[in-house]
């Protein structure tokens, strides 16, 4: 009888043990899962957290994206079409190939915190650039905002710059400004003209290595009107750019003299009279078109040919204008851009310098496709006689072909120096 009670005491000991432990066992289990739940939901709220974070952040990139594209203002863009004058995105848009434009540094902002600039910041500042291509060849590209501080130099929008001129020294590739400044930012002082000092080494390193080609298409003074001078071609649009160290105001404190824009620096005197520019053109679309067609002729860099393309001007085909061009009086002038146009592929002659020491004729044309560069005096104007103006519009084109590998074809016909 003990013994029975003995082993149901035994038993009812080891049921209990049996049941704590299955007890304690669901216990653990129902712990981890609610922990699992918890760590599955706190993952899920991180996700969510992160998706909306990833979200925001897109969102402030394409606001700031627009305001970039609206640089100084909708304002300001009116007033810049009202004056015939296309807005920076829009040049760069024109001049590269559709859709081959991709922009560098589209966020960058300037740094100065002094007169209350702090408050003024724009995205992308003063300055677009980047890399396109135009006819399928790749060219690095800056276009000067004048809606933005007027196109004024900081020293953002000069690192801006001087990166794409050392991207186009690393890969070989022609580099294009469209200048439309007003010059140094005298807000940052010393660092905007030390951005200056930048650039002029860059156009320095840059001569003879990879073309350089500026088109002025607004007011540009001061330290705007250095570098586009030491670049291989410069030009203007009429009625609409200057070029001038400092302005008319300035001009009239020291000298007491009234001089207009016009003839401190426009167009016409720096194509006829100074010849710092190369041409001009009647407005920003014709002036962007005739860059893209000047850029044919052009190699990408010195390690480069000259472009070379299909031609449907027969290489022996009859040119009997010649037989009579040449008047048999030895007195009696001609034009030699007659000759020219009958030599050359298609009559199709991109002159350089037209109105500016007209005793000689510089430009480009082709010869069975291939680019050349042309020279000839001109006896029509001067008797074709060489003077100061004339030997340097020629030296000055004949560096640039030798530095580039394009061939020259010389017509020659002068009396000598003029006395």
């Amino acid at each position: 009888m003990i013994a029975n009670v003995f082993v149901a005491d035994v038993r009812g000991i080891k049921s209990l043990q049996s049941f704590r432990a299955r007890e304690l066992e669901m216990s653990l289990t129902t712990r981890a899962f609610s922990q699992l739940q918890a760590s599955c939901l706190q993952k899920q709220a991180l996700r969510r957290c992160s998706i909306a974070h990833t979200l925001q952040v897109q969102q402030r990139i394409e606001e700031t994206r627009k305001k970039a594209e609206l640089g100084g203002g909708q304002k300001r863009i009116d007033a810049q079409h009202k004056r015939g004058k296309l807005t920076a995105r829009e040049r760069v848009q024109m001049l590269c190939d559709p859709g081959t434009f991709k922009e560098y540094d589209m966020f960058a902002e300037h740094t100065c915190v002094d007169f209350g600039m702090e408050k003024e910041k724009i995205p992308g500042d003063s300055v677009v650039t980047g890399r396109g291509q135009i006819s399928g060849r790749t060219a690095f590209v800056f276009s000067q905002d004048f809606t933005v501080f007027g196109g004024s130099l900081s020293s953002v929008h000069a690192k801006k710059v001087c990166k794409i001129m050392d991207d186009a020294m690393k890969v070989g590739a022609p580099v294009i400004g469209l200048n439309d400044s007003g010059g140094a930012r005298i807000q940052e002082g010393v660092e905007s003209l030390a951005g200056y000092a930048d650039i002029f080494l860059r156009n320095v390193l840059c001569s003879g290595v990879v073309p350089q080609i500026s088109l002025i298409m607004g007011p540009c003074a001061g330290g705007a009107v250095y570098s586009p001078a030491l670049t291989d071609f410069t030009f203007m649009v009429k009625d609409s750019s200057y070029l001038f160290i400092t302005g008319p105001d300035v001009v009239k404190t020291v000298t007491n003299e009234d001089v207009t824009q016009e003839e401190l620096g426009g167009a016409k005197t720096h194509t006829t009279v100074s010849g710092v520019a190369h041409g001009a053109f009647d407005n920003d679309v014709e002036a962007l078109m005739s860059i893209r067609e000047l850029f044919n002729y052009l190699p990408q860099s010195n390690k480069d040919p000259a472009p070379v393309r299909a031609s449907d001007d027969p290489w022996d085909r009859e040119v009997p204008s010649l037989d009579t061009v040449v008047p048999l009086e030895s007195t009696a002038a001609y034009n030699m851009k007659d000759v020219i146009l009958a030599l050359i592929d298609e009559s199709d002659f991109f002159e350089i310098m037209p109105d500016y020491a007209k005793n000689i004729i510089v430009g480009f044309g082709r010869m069975n496709g291939r680019s050349v560069g042309i020279v000839g005096n001109n006896p029509k104007v001067a008797a074709g006689c060489l003077d100061i103006n004339s030997s340097v519009k020629g030296a000055r084109f004949v560096r640039f072909c030798d530095a580039f590998n394009i061939p020259i074809i010389t017509l020659v016909d002068v009396p000598g120096f003029l006395p």
